[in-house]
């Protein structure tokens, strides 16, 4: 599968999937949806996984 620019889509690297997991305590399949809506800008990853998991 491709984009519309021909490039196969990224995967989100491992490193900041396991990275959010730990710090926010949600699932990876949970990070890897929040990655897919948000991108990897980290403080929005991090701000909607705490919300997600109820801490602060």
């Amino acid at each position: 599968m491709t984009d519309e620019q021909g490039k196969a889509p990224s995967k989100p690297d491992d490193s900041v999937v396991r990275r959010l997991v730990d710090e926010a305590g949600i699932t990876e399949a949970q990070t890897r949806e929040l990655i897919a809506i948000l991108g990897l800008n980290w403080s929005s990853l991090l701000r909607e996984a705490r919300i997600m998991s109820g801490r602060r």
